[in-house]
């Protein structure tokens, strides 16, 4: 159960290594780039820690349930685009209540203006569909399966 709680622990720090980049080329920011160091180092110590194990108990690894860690992965990989793609819906319903957004014309409509929606959110909403849905898939289809027959 330890190894298992160790991978799921190396992804979870990995997929926040990610984040971290992605925010910090957005933002420049001097914490985020030592959060940048912090995970680096919290991912090579994980690491290590499982190939030591690996290396001097290889039996542990051999009873490792890795459908299970794949399931659980799937379902923190597709909640993680779920969370980014209702971001993305509410940044952009907030800007287009923001006068500095919209002007109104001739007629008096209200029209947006060009930048609305920035171009990065724009292709991450569109880029993160496929993940979302092959990972959505296999987390309820093996759902289901646990339900239906007790097993994964």
């Amino acid at each position: 159960m330890l190894l298992v709680g160790l991978f799921l622990l190396l992804f979870l720090s990995f997929t926040v290594h990610i984040l971290i980049v992605v925010f910090y080329v957005v933002n420049k920011s001097k914490t985020l780039f030592y959060a940048f160091l912090s995970t680096a180092f919290l991912n090579v110590s994980i690491a290590m820690v499982l190939s030591i194990v690996a290396l001097s108990q290889p039996e542990r690894i051999r009873h490792v349930d890795f459908k299970f860690i794949l399931w659980i992965l799937s379902g923190f990989v597709m909640v993680l685009m779920l969370i980014l793609k209702i971001y993305f819906f509410r940044a952009i319903y907030l800007r287009s209540k923001d006068p500095d957004y919209y002007h109104l014309n001739y007629f008096g409509k209200k029209v947006l203006n060009k930048g609305f929606v920035k171009q990065y959110e724009f292709f991450t909403f569109f880029l993160s569909i496929p993940f979302f849905l092959l990972m959505g898939a296999y987390f309820v289809a093996r759902l289901i399966n646990l339900i239906r027959h007790g097993s994964i």
